[in-house]
């Protein structure tokens, strides 16, 4: 699983045509993963969320106050190892704006 935190989507400082620019070079990406046969499910998050914590399950809004580590979006790709999905993840477009990508396994099992 890829999740990605800042980046593009973060920020509010982007003209509307940079950050369409930067909304194509993330499809064409995603198009990449797909024809490359990895399968490819995710997408992005969208505004405003909230979070419950802990026993007595308080609500915030949230996530975070932080936009750099703000959650914007995951994917789950298929990958022979760790190390190719972290080859995958070094593709993303997000680094232009100082985004970054988690890379988690996800247990498979049947159920």
């Amino acid at each position: 699983m890829l999740i990605f935190r800042g980046g593009a989507v973060a920020r509010s400082d982007l003209s509307p045509s940079e950050l369409q620019a930067h909304v194509a070079r993330w499809y064409t990406w995603s198009d990449e993963l797909t024809r490359a046969g990895r399968r490819n499910a995710g997408t992005p998050l969208d505004g405003p969320g909230a979070t419950v914590r802990g026993r007595d399950r308080v609500v915030t809004d949230g996530p975070y106050a932080e936009s750099k580590d703000l959650v914007t979006g995951s994917m789950v790709i298929e990958a022979d190892s760790l190390e190719d999905a972290v080859e995958v993840a070094r593709g993303c477009p997000t680094y232009e704006f100082d985004g970054s990508v988690e890379v988690r396994p996800v247990h498979d099992h049947e159920i």
